[in-house]
């Protein structure tokens, strides 16, 4: 179950939780997030390569990229077997920003992005089915949790892909893991 929990950014104890897509979109929309549901055109199976994965959602990617001009497209995947699992982990939990949008359709698994904008911090919990954008220079990170499970299409405006720029701000530290936001659900 999808999930958006809005916090203040100085009380990551009190938040208030949105269960329902069109809540969670309509949020996160008032800070130029866009957040949706998609569907597979076709079928395919988990052990499918990722040229099947971009064939069963080609025409929503095609409508994002003829929509926001994107010029490489890519399908990432990370397990708990992953032998860098925890470097990479590291990584994207640090707050950063990127000077292109990032965005990222879950065909499997689940990850939690953190937003800090202005004073607030917006937990998604993205699942299976979601996507999120989140808009160029916003301050962010991403929880995969200590056992990573999740394959997702990227879309990139650029050909250079993930290019973080960090903020030094230890704020994510403060906040609930992925593992520990789910046992709070």
């Amino acid at each position: 179950m999808s999930a958006l929990t809005l916090y203040p950014a100085n009380q990551p104890q009190n938040g208030n939780t949105f269960r329902d897509i069109e809540s969670i979109a309509g949020q996160l929309h008032n800070i130029g997030v866009q957040f949706e549901r998609w569907q597979a055109d076709c079928e395919f199976s988990a052990s499918d390569d990722a040229d099947a994965v971009l064939k069963a959602y080609q025409s929503s990617i095609d409508k994002l990229k003829q929509q926001f001009g994107f010029q490489s497209v890519d399908v990432i995947s990370l397990n708990a077997d992953h032998p860098n699992k925890e470097a990479l982990r590291q990584k994207f939990l640090a707050e950063h920003t990127h000077s292109d949008f990032e965005v990222r359709f879950f065909v499997e698994g689940r990850g939690l992005f953190y937003l800090h904008v202005d004073d607030q911090v917006y937990a998604v919990l993205c699942e299976q089915g979601d996507l999120i954008s989140v808009p160029a220079n916003t301050t962010h990170w991403f929880d995969m949790g200590e056992n990573p499970a999740f394959k997702c299409i990227r879309l990139f405006t650029t050909e250079d892909g993930w290019v973080a720029e960090f903020t030094g701000n230890p704020i994510a530290d403060s906040f609930p893991t992925l593992d520990q936001y789910l046992a709070a659900l």
